[in-house]
């Protein structure tokens, strides 16, 4: 099984095969990127809601494994040395340090990626149960490092933690959830009518 980005579109020389990586790889990035913008603050939390974890979920999905975490790691560094890539166009080193109450989610990000490629090179981007299992052990990845990070670098307890970084994004991420379960699994659908045709 391959995932859905190099099934439709990876040439077959190895040079064509090495700019096909690059390119998609950057663009993958650029997607985050763009998806971070995206973003609406909360009175009550320094996490704000973004678009950034639909990014991430396609981003892996589609790219696979290698190709996905690569491109959030590429994404995290083009904001770690100054591009305003990150929510509300932050940028900078101190965004992912340990005292930033986001840097945990952006750690997790690429983890996250690296997880849903891995599950979707083995077909579980093929249709919609599988699709939503896929991105919802993303979306616990990227809990699993953000809640821990945010109550170290605000010292707080996990009422708080949960309060600040869990139950203001949970419709949201539920949202974003279901609409990238359901892109991958439908142009699958289209491939196979393609390739039928």
């Amino acid at each position: 099984m391959t995932a859905f980005a190099l099934a439709i579109a990876r040439p077959t020389g190895a040079r064509s095969r090495i700019a096909f990586d690059v390119i998609s790889i950057i663009a993958g990035s650029l997607i985050v990127a763009g998806l971070a913008q995206i973003s609406i603050t909360l009175h009550f939390t320094p996490v704000p809601i973004t678009g950034q974890t639909l990014g991430v979920l396609l981003v892996g999905a589609s790219l696979g494994a290698w190709r996905g975490s690569a491109a959030l790691l590429l994404y995290l560094a083009e904001g770690a040395v100054g591009a305003p890539f990150f929510a509300q166009h932050a940028h900078g080193v101190s965004v992912l340090a340990a005292s930033s109450a986001s840097g945990g989610y952006l750690w997790g990000f690429a983890v996250a990626a690296l997880v849903v490629g891995f599950l979707a090179e083995r077909g579980w981007d093929r249709n919609l149960g599988s699709s939503i299992g896929a991105m919802l052990i993303g979306e616990v990845i990227i809990y699993a490092f953000g809640l821990p990070w945010l109550s170290a670098a605000l010292h707080i307890g996990a009422k708080k933690t949960y309060e600040y970084g869990l139950y203001p994004f949970i419709i949201g991420d539920a949202i974003k959830l279901g609409l990238a379960a359901a892109v991958l699994p439908t142009a699958w659908r289209f491939v196979k009518k393609g390739r039928e045709g």
